[in-house]
């Protein structure tokens, strides 16, 4: 059924955008009410507006924490248009039908991050004055009211929305759909449970992004086409997006993965990602030289994958990644030339990293519920060489390097390396010496000499058997979290076979 705004509550922290909005609302003829400085603003518009104190009876108490927390505003808002008892009991009451809802929260996270800037001068018992001043209690209120009475009201709680309003405006005049009206509520009431995330993460002292509130991006569909996806946030603040589609579901599943994994490296290095896993990756002088070695990895399973470097992509790169299908490169910048070679295929998408810190924890449905953790940062505590000789320099960067890939697998995951280029790996199997066959199967594929070779698991050798399985294929060097009760049995085979061992200490499970 459609509703025509006659009238509306303003009050919002910020008054960017909203000046288009309060003059087409008295262009339409709407009262509008207001407090504080919304009204102040809205005066010097030289619009007309009522005060919430005309209204409550009540001036702005309490250093302003309580102003629109009265039956003459709730009642507005949360009175039912069709109910006959709502309607004598708020002409009883004198209290006026509100249509409209513009209100925003007081900025909690924004404060909250100010607090820890270096900049900030304050103590402790000031930065928790600040915040805790900025917890809202009114605007949550009034936004949830008007949300619930969305069959009657239209609630707007985030400037994000502005513009949707304003079309409506201009071109209803005024009126809107019960449609329009509950997709404002259920946008409304995403801001309202992303604002207590963040006050309960605070209190809580953790920290983990979540999705309400942030922009909504309506994919093509989710994992398959039958599912629907979306996905919430802003994708501008880390990408510049230089040509192509649009990123699906498992695109982004991927770029996330590939991101992850590269900033795990600071030498030039070029990895392939294909369904969260790195079919290919290798440190290398220079961007192509990265590319051949990633590539040469398995060129098989590169076919339509996520690539990543974390240097400038030059002609010469372009013109060899250029000879296989992917779906999307990102770099930390492209030569004008490449991007000429690159930009040939339209639906290519190419994406040029910013410089900005991601979230440090992470967070998953299940059940009923919500598991949060943070990531799995670092790479080992301890280097403890345990096995028959004290691993060489290059065995060492080798090591380093592998386990850095390993933890990027799916559990159980094993990775082999020589020369800083992963010539093997095994991931997502069910016992850890299926992972090691099924590396060792890959080396073989593609015709690498695993003589000196080093070898990465992302938890412990339960056995000795994939210590020796690696040692037969030409495996030099291993490392590993240890933690098994049987670590002494992998040791000894070490020792007695004059094999380099590492203990870091640090597992690196990926389920």
């Amino acid at each position: 059924m459609n509703k025509k705004i006659q009238s509306a509550l303003i009050s919002v922290f910020y008054k960017d955008g909203l000046e288009t909005i309060v003059q087409q609302l008295h262009s339409l003829g709407v009262t509008i009410y207001s407090t504080g400085g919304t009204q102040k603003f809205i005066e010097q518009l030289n619009v007309p507006v009522i005060t919430a104190e005309s209204v409550t009876g009540y001036p702005s108490i309490l250093g302003g924490r309580v102003k629109t927390l009265h039956p003459s505003v709730f009642g507005g808002i949360l009175g039912r248009r069709d109910n006959e008892t709502d309607i004598r009991e708020m002409k009883q009451f004198n209290i006026p039908e509100l249509d409209l809802v513009i209100v925003d929260l007081y900025p909690f996270e924004e404060t909250v991050a100010s607090t820890l800037s270096p900049s900030f001068g304050g103590g402790q018992g000031e930065a928790e004055k600040l915040i805790i001043e900025k917890i809202d209690i009114g605007g949550p209120s009034m936004i949830r009211a008007a949300a619930k009475n969305h069959k009657d009201v239209v609630v707007v709680a985030s400037k994000a929305d502005y513009s949707l309003l304003e079309q409506i405006l201009a071109e209803q005049k005024g009126e809107t759909t019960l449609e329009q009206r509950r997709t404002f509520a259920a946008k409304a009431f995403d801001v309202c449970t992303g604002y207590d995330i963040a006050i309960s993460n605070y209190f809580n002292q953790t920290n983990f992004s979540n999705p309400f509130g942030a922009i909504k991006n309506v994919l093509r569909y989710g994992e398959n086409p039958h599912q629907q996806g979306i996905f919430y946030g802003n994708l501008d603040e880390v990408f510049d997006k230089l040509h192509g589609k649009e990123l699906s579901y498992n695109n982004l599943v991927d770029v996330d993965a590939a991101v992850q994994i590269i900033k795990e490296f600071t030498e030039t290095t070029f990895a392939i990602i294909k369904h969260t896993n790195v079919c290919g990756i290798a440190s290398r002088p220079t961007v192509k030289e990265s590319w051949d070695a990633a590539l040469a990895g398995d060129p098989e399973s590169a076919f339509g994958g996520v690539l990543v470097c974390n240097g400038t992509v030059d002609k010469a790169t372009a013109e060899a990644i250029n000879e296989i299908f992917f779906e999307v490169l990102i770099a930390n910048s492209f030569d004008a030339d490449a991007l000429a070679v690159l930009q040939t295929k339209k639906n290519r998408i190419l994406l040029k990293q910013k410089n900005i810190s991601l979230p440090s924890s992470q967070y998953k449905s299940v059940l009923n519920g919500t598991l949060t953790q943070q990531n799995d940062a670092g790479n080992y505590t301890d280097w403890k060489e345990t096995g028959g000789r004290e691993t060489t320099t290059a065995e060492k960067e080798d090591l380093i390097f592998a386990n850095l890939v390993c933890k990027h697998l799916k559990s159980n995951a094993i990775a082999l390396v020589k020369n800083k280029q992963l010539t093997g790996k095994g991931c997502g199997q069910t016992s850890r010496i299926d992972s090691l066959r099924q590396a060792v199967e890959k080396a073989k594929q593609f015709n690498f000499d695993l003589n000196g070779a080093v070898m990465a698991s992302d938890a412990f050798f339960p056995f000795n058997d994939c210590v020796k399985l690696g040692h037969e294929a030409g495996i030099a060097a291993f490392i590993q979290p240890g933690g098994s009760i049987r670590d002494n049995d992998s040791i000894e085979y070490c020792k007695q076979h004059n094999l380099a061992m590492v203990i870091t200490g640090l597992r690196h499970f990926k389920h």
